[in-house]
Formats: C-alpha cells, sequence, structure tokens
C-alpha cells in the first residue's frame, strides 16, 4: 500500500520570498506544496483543502467553513502574528493546532513605523511631489527631539519603537494597561494612560492588538494641540472618519498607516485616501513586516512548527483558543 504524499498548503504571499527558499526545503523533506491565493477564497480552496495536512496561512480568514473542507488538516501555521482572522476555538474542536510567528517581524514593523514617524514629520512624501512639478518652495517642520512622543502598546514593537526613538531624545510616554508600573521599560519613559496621550503629545504611534476603536472623536478632542498620528498596528484602532475631519480642522497635524479600514479604492475608499488629504495623510501597503530578515524569521518560524505537529512533536508557538 502506497503511503501519500503530505500535503502543505500555502496562502502566504511572501512565503519564501526572502533569502531562504523554504518551498524547497519542505519539498527536500518530502511534502508536496501547493500554493493559493491569500484571500483564502472558499470556491478556491474547494478543492485544495481535502487533502491539505498542514496550513501556511497568510492574512486571509480561517473560518469553520474552511475547516469543514479540510478532514486531514492538522495545523495551520499562521504566517504573522495577528490570529483574529483565525477561528481557533473551531480549529481546537477539530485537534487542528494553530501557531504563529511572534517576534519575527517586530524589528522590521519598529523601524518602518519611524520611518513614517519622520516622513509625515518633514513632509517628505509632499515635498517629492511639488519638487516634481517643478515647485521648490519649503515649509518650516519641527524637530523630533523637541516634542513628546506617546507609544500606545508596549509589547514586542511598542519597545523597540521606544528603544530606536532613543536616538532622537524626545520625550517619550508610553502606554498599556497590561504592563505593570515596576516594568523596566518606565526607567527610560513616562508611564501614561491612553487618554494621557491624547493631552499631552505631538506624536502617538500605535502598537495596540487591535478590536477597539482607541482615536475617535472624544480622544481627538481631548488634545490640546495638532498630533501627527502613526498607525502600523490595526485599522480598527482608528475611527477614519473622525481622523479625516480632524486633518481638515487642523486638530490632527498629519496621519501615516500601514494599513486601513477599507483599502478599496473609487467610491469605497477609505476617507483618509481623499485628494484633499493627500499632502498629510502617508499610507503604505503592509509593507512594514517586508524585509528579507522579517520574511525569512516568519517563513523560519512557521515552517518549523508545521513540521513539528505533522513529525509528531511539539511546536515552539502554539495559540490556545
Amino acid at each position: 500500500m502506497t503511503t501519500r504524499q503530505r500535503r502543505v498548503l500555502v496562502t502566504s504571499r511572501s512565503f519564501g520570498g526572502g533569502g531562504t527558499d523554504f518551498a524547497a526545503e519542505l519539498d527536500a523533506a518530502g511534502y508536496e506544496v501547493v500554493r493559493a491565493s491569500p484571500a483564502h477564497d472558499l470556491e478556491e480552496l474547494a478543492s485544495l483543502l481535502p487533502d491539505a495536512d498542514g496550513w501556511i496561512a497568510g492574512t486571509g480568514p480561517v473560518t469553520a467553513a474552511h475547516l469543514e473542507l479540510a478532514p486531514a488538516l492538522r495545523v495551520i501555521a499562521r504566517y504573522g502574528v495577528g490570529v483574529d482572522k483565525v477561528d481557533v476555538a473551531a480549529a481546537a474542536a477539530r485537534g487542528v493546532v494553530v501557531t504563529n510567528t511572534p517576534g519575527a517581524n517586530s524589528s522590521a514593523v519598529a523601524e518602518h513605523t519611524v520611518t513614517l514617524l519622520l516622513a509625515a514629520l518633514r513632509g517628505v512624501p509632499a515635498a517629492d511631489r511639488r519638487v516634481r512639478s517643478g515647485d521648490w518652495s519649503g515649509w518650516q517642520a519641527r524637530e523630533l527631539s523637541a516634542l513628546t512622543v506617546g507609544v500606545l502598546g508596549l509589547g514586542r514593537i511598542g519597545r523597540l519603537v521606544v528603544e530606536r526613538l532613543g536616538g532622537f531624545r524626545p520625550r517619550v510616554l508610553g502606554a498599556d494597561p497590561w504592563v505593570p508600573a515596576d516594568d523596566s521599560i518606565f526607567d527610560g519613559i513616562e508611564r501614561a494612560s491612553a487618554d494621557d496621550l491624547a493631552r499631552s503629545c505631538d506624536v502617538v504611534t500605535l502598537h495596540a492588538p487591535g478590536g477597539q476603536t482607541v482615536v475617535d472623536d472624544a480622544w481627538l478632542a481631548a488634545s490640546d494641540r495638532p498630533v501627527l498620528l502613526v498607525n502600523t498596528a490595526r485599522a480598527d484602532l482608528v475611527d477614519e472618519d473622525a481622523v479625516a475631519a480632524a486633518l481638515r480642522s487642523g486638530r490632527v497635524w498629519a496621519y501615516a498607516a500601514d494599513t486601513l479600514a477599507t483599502e478599496n479604492h473609487g467610491d469605497g475608499a477609505s476617507p483618509l485616501l481623499a485628494p484633499d488629504l493627500a499632502d498629510r495623510v502617508i499610507v503604505t501597503p503592509h509593507l512594514a513586516a517586508q524585509t528579507r530578515e522579517g520574511v525569512d524569521g516568519m517563513g523560519s518560524m512557521a515552517t518549523a512548527d508545521l513540521r513539528a505537529v505533522l513529525e509528531g512533536r511539539q511546536p515552539r508557538h502554539p495559540v490556545a483558543p
């Protein structure tokens, strides 16, 4: 009797896109690798999930309906840290292990955060557009060292952002209700609440896990100065309509993000993509984690955990339901 070759479904767009070919590693270890769209469309996956033993999943949803199609599935290795789109409870009920890749791209996201912050602070994209149209007129900006920066969320990425801000020497406030007051992070920054950040900061960068809106009309109204907002975390942390209105009124100085709640164009586009806001809004298409090092880190962790489960070992990064 011939043993069926174990099949790994890969729906992560960047899997193997760094410096290491993890698909080739899986092939050499005896696995069949099948790729599909990161959208996780049920119709597309209907012919692939029934024979999948493992799934290296991207940012698309993994629902109970997907799991219904996958009777042989034993592991979902989420390619990234967020599992909010994975029905972890439904997976556990079927005996499917879910893993993720915590910390693999933290440094990349922290660097991108500071990149967006500085680009927005100095108006770099708008300046480039003006020069290309023949306009060499300038404007006065601010130096980061003269500002107060609020960091909302002091997990891996938030802490790395604090570390990278150190060279610029701004005043830094950190807000995270889950971090105790005696944590060493507060040896170098001031402890604050989310509301304190609204009242006291020139710049606020968001690194909370999502699931609730923090920056809304009330939060924006509490500010006593125009604020620069940076969001490389989750789109739902921000009420985009409120921020668009605050940009027009001058309450928000600039907005820079790696994600939007609505990623459509035309009539369905985010209000933050309105043409009149283009000089003060910077948006990148989920680039924060996309460095060679970050991609290789995620690929290495996802592949190792997937193989661990399929080969009868304990994965290093299981996610509890």
